[in-house]
């Protein structure tokens, strides 16, 4: 079949396109910025196609030919606005699909009891599907409560929560009854149906084998990471307050653990059991299983996805780096006694458990300061501890642009009165070795903006500077262990703050 993916760049789609490859079929993913999948190993096995869901105009063109169309987006990062800019996106889809004589759409929605009055963020996941089908199009319509897996959002505030609280307070409606199910089976059905008839203009709710509660996802887990863990619970934990503890306590921000908390008091069970009889070969594993399964992933380092790597759907994507009037750049290099390989892979594993190779307080601390204001903060650490592809959150920053063995480009997405990126890269010089060059860029907005860039630039020049030179000797380091012991020497640092704009037009001394 020729299938198109939406939401490739996402946690599910991103996983579910290798896998759809694996079974044979032509692949289309459908992405607003298609620099977004470099990096991917499947890139080259797909055709990639510029398109928003909340511009219509793009989506037919991309709707041509296709049998079958994966939804997987949605805007809850959007804020206030992401009900209705899903209806909005899920219509124009639908439309869409419609005209360009596409015969199914598959969907990932959410559990629920319809009858009850939901969360808006269930309803909204449930109310998205409906969209989907105004336009006669078929859906095929998953549900599924918490999906359990390297990198999901669910399983990050249960893991953070876990590790961090010996003791934790409870609203008492954390010990509802929800059907948790891992990642693998969630994929295992959304490939199952294009080869199951019966799933055609269906609602079919998925869950895993294990019938818990959230307080049993925390007890679980802890037992797996053999850990001991209490909780009490509390009355008065609103949802507000429970998403502020969670903003505090994990890499979740608030305006996201939010919603998904005013969904707890809802019992997210498995009603209709449909989903065994359409697809008898799947065998849903349980919670233990699925964690344990996460867990090794986690631990390898290997994730595919992780719930940061998708953008905010309904904005437009951060404007990417320009040389703006009046842009101020803290530029420094460095010659290094180790092949630019080397030295590229140095600067690629940055940020995480890693750090940044000195001042590490400082980075958390602003960290901590940018949540306090409602920023990402540290969100985490990184997808890869080894690898950087467009699109990966690292820390507070994001992976703007990689250019394999020579540079990585960083955009701040912390709080800040203007807009910063960092940039690596290194080259064999004329003389024979190898220039590290380390460059912060800041396009400050107004006068606030400047007040803040020299306000700091005393601590950011003591970090910037040794942030380069530990590189330089980590880069020489792994050279020796790599080759033959040989003598190093690490030039002296050339450094310049200076406003321009151009690169050529930076300074060195």
């Amino acid at each position: 079949m020729i299938v198109l993916v939406t939401g490739a760049t996402g946690y599910v789609g991103g996983r579910l396109v290798p896998r759809l490859l694996e079974r044979g079929h032509v692949v289309r993913v459908l992405a607003r910025d298609p620099t977004r999948l470099e990096g991917r190993s499947w890139t080259d096995a797909v055709a990639v196609v510029t398109g928003d869901v909340l511009r219509p105009e793009t989506l037919v063109p991309a709707l041509q030919g296709v049998d079958v169309a994966y939804y997987l987006v949605h805007s809850m990062q959007a804020g206030a606005e992401f009900h209705r800019l899903d209806l909005e996106a899920a219509r124009a889809f639908g439309l869409a699909a419609k005209s360009a004589g596409v015969a199914r759409i598959v969907y990932l929605g959410g559990l629920g009891d319809a009858a009850k009055d939901l969360s808006e963020h269930l309803r909204s996941r449930q109310e998205t599907g409906r969209a989907l089908a105004e336009a006669g199009v078929p859906v095929t319509e998953f549900r599924a409560g918490v999906v359990v897996g390297s990198g999901s959002l669910s399983f990050e505030i249960v893991r953070n929560l876990a590790e961090r609280l010996p003791v934790m307070t409870c609203p008492r409606w954390v010990f509802q009854k929800t059907h948790p199910i891992a990642i693998r089976n969630v994929l295992d059905y959304l490939v199952a149906a294009l080869d199951a008839p019966e799933s055609v203009g269906r609602i079919i709710e998925i869950g895993g084998a294990d019938t818990v509660t959230y307080a049993d996802m925390v007890q679980v887990y802890a037992k797996v990471r053999g850990l001991r863990r209490w909780l009490v619970p509390v009355p008065i934990l609103t949802p507000r307050l429970s998403s502020y503890w969670v903003h505090w306590t994990t890499p979740v921000p608030a305006s996201i653990a939010r919603p998904l908390i005013e969904g707890l008091r809802y019992e997210l069970v498995v009603r209709d059991p449909s989903a065994r009889r359409i697809f008898p070969d799947i065998v849903p594993m349980g919670y233990e299983q699925a964690v344990r399964l996460a867990l090794d992933r986690f631990a390898s380092g290997a994730m595919e996805t992780r719930w940061t790597d998708p953008l905010v759907s309904g904005r437009r994507e951060a404007v990417k780096m320009e040389y703006l009037d009046g842009m101020i750049q803290e530029h420094r290099e460095t010659f290094v006694d180790a092949p630019p390989q080397v030295v590229f892979d140095e600067f690629s594993k940055l940020g995480g458990a890693r750090g940044w190779l000195g001042w590490n307080w400082a980075w958390r601390l602003r960290a901590a300061l940018d949540r306090a204001v409602g920023g990402v903060g540290y969100r985490g650490g990184r997808r890869d501890p080894d690898h950087l592809r467009v699109g990966d959150a690292v820390d507070f920053w994001r992976v703007e642009a990689v250019e394999p063995g020579r540079s990585v480009r960083l955009r701040a997405e912390m709080k800040v009165p203007g807009r910063a990126w960092i940039e690596f890269r290194t080259w064999a010089d004329e003389s024979g070795r190898t220039r590290l060059a380390q460059t912060a860029h800041f396009s400050p907005r107004g006068l606030f903006g400047l007040a803040y860039w020299y306000a700091l630039y005393p601590v950011h020049a003591l970090i910037f500077r040794k942030m380069i030179r530990r590189l330089a000797e980590c880069a020489e380091s792994s050279a020796k262990f790599a080759a033959k012991p040989r003598s190093t020497t690490t030039a002296s640092v050339a450094t310049s703050a200076s406003a321009s704009a151009s690169l050529p037009g930076a300074t060195s001394e």
